[in-house]
């Protein structure tokens, strides 16, 4: 595997005590490491009650309700974990200090001499990552899956063998704190407006996304779609994949992974029957031919990516039925984070939806809803802070829009309203952050109160 940069030297400052942040704490303190912990919420919010009791366990002193832009004094790097804003106190602190900051993505990469297989993209990347696993446990190969799927990375270090492949979803947020990162296999799958309240623009979203590839050599794989490059050029971005070889998968004659008369085929030569694919939809289909680029590029069977392809059960939160109850299903699509997931999700049912919708915004244009709503939807119920954008972007499809609040009061009047043969369907459009931890909590709220009666 390629070399890696060492760790530069602490003690170490953590800043965000959620997921990423907990496991880079501990990943350091069990090297023996100085490790300070701070995060601007207070110990009342459980899962920071929780972090906190862990971290003063083994040695890490933890500062709760800070900034933590004082401790910056203290600290020789320092570690930011991905929901934290570049402009966080902490870390504006820090780079005025030419401290050296660090993401714990970049932080997991230097401590671990695996393979890595980097996933990105706006929308499928849990759905890619995973399958890519279970493709890779088809063939026998021995391998890891981590980022945002719900193992952090650097969860890893130390509990991994070296033959293990590590397949990672990396979000823009980690992949702009990256430095040196360079995986053996990186795919974006998609790219669409997102996350532009953390970014400045959607330019500058899609260059965090392209650091993907950034550091790649030409023994390396970059997949991506062939409509990419022509796309990066009408942003007047660089349409290459750095050093690595290219991989592109679509509908044209000269992708490697090609789309045609029902088929996929690899280099020409014919792969699986596209109704063999195990999870439906035209979305499900470009996360397939994104897998099976990648596992391809990179060497297993083709008998394997085809067992695979065909055996993926799907994963949670993503368009996964929780429930029929009298004759109406109940879906939980919680991942749908922005508006183009959504679209997929309503995209999936002929009509007959009540459509849960919203939470933080993260400033997007609702308005690309409003057509597929006016055909599919038979009511909407609007939660969390984006109700009232929501609802003057959908109010002239002449869709009812209830105003509920929060989840538990749309699943009731949902439930209310659905007659068999209908769907109850949370595809929020929106980040989880108002109501939720993530958006993981919002979908098991939403699977505990669908089964409590």
């Amino acid at each position: 595997m390629k070399p890696r940069p060492p760790l530069p030297h602490g003690p170490f400052l953590v800043v965000g005590l959620a997921r990423s942040g907990l496991a880079a704490a501990l990943t350091l303190r069990a090297r023996g490491e100085e490790v300070i912990g701070c995060d601007a919420g207070s110990r009342e919010e459980p899962h920071l009650r929780e972090a906190s009791e862990r971290l003063s366990e083994a040695g890490v002193e933890v500062v709760l309700d800070a900034s933590g832009d004082a401790l910056a004094a203290r600290a020789g790097t320092l570690i930011k974990s991905p929901g934290v804003p570049t402009d966080a106190p902490a870390v504006v602190a820090a780079r005025k200090r030419r401290l050296p900051v660090l993401g714990e993505l970049e932080l997991a990469w230097r401590l671990l001499p695996n393979e890595f297989l980097a996933v990105t993209g706006t929308n499928g990347k849990t759905t890619t990552t995973e399958w890519i696993g279970h493709v890779h446990r088809q063939a026998g190969a021995p391998v890891a899956v981590a980022g945002n799927v719900g193992t952090a990375v650097s969860s890893l270090v130390g509990k991994v063998s070296l033959d293990d492949t590590i397949v990672c979803e990396v979000s823009s947020f980690q992949l702009e704190d990256s430095e040196a990162f360079a995986p053996e296999a990186a795919v974006l799958i998609n790219i669409s407006p997102d996350h532009l309240d953390r970014h400045e623009s959607f330019e500058a979203y899609v260059k965090a996304k392209l650091r993907i590839f950034r550091n790649q050599t030409g023994e390396d794989v970059a997949v991506m779609p062939e409509t990419l490059p022509g796309f990066l050029g009408q942003l007047a971005l660089k349409p290459s994949a750095g050093k690595a070889q290219q991989v592109e998968f679509g509908r044209g004659a000269a992708a490697a992974l090609r789309e045609h008369d029902h088929r996929l085929w690899w280099r020409g030569e014919p792969l699986i029957s596209v109704q063999d694919v195990s999870l439906p939809g035209a979305h499900n289909l470009q996360n397939a031919m994104a897998v099976a680029s990648v596992c391809l590029a990179r060497g297993l069977q083709a008998e394997a990516v085809v067992a695979g392809l065909k055996s993926f059960p799907g994963v949670a939160h993503r368009l996964e039925l929780v429930a029929q109850r009298d004759g109406v299903s109940y879906v939980n699509d919680s991942k749908a984070t922005n508006v183009q997931s959504t679209l997929v999700a309503l995209g999936a049912y002929e009509g007959g939806v009540h459509l849960i919708a919203g939470g933080r915004s993260k400033h997007q244009d609702f308005t690309p809803l409003a057509p597929l709503v006016a055909q599919r939807c038979r009511a909407v119920y609007l939660i969390g802070e984006a109700e009232a954008e929501l609802a003057t972007a959908l109010e002239r499809t002449e869709v009812p829009l209830r105003h509920e609040g929060d989840l538990e009061r749309a699943v009731d009047a949902a439930r209310a309203a659905a007659v068999p043969g209908d769907v109850v369907l949370l595809s929020p459009a929106c980040a989880s952050y108002d109501q939720y931890r993530n958006f993981e909590q919002r979908g098991e709220h939403f699977r505990t109160l669908v089964e409590a009666r």
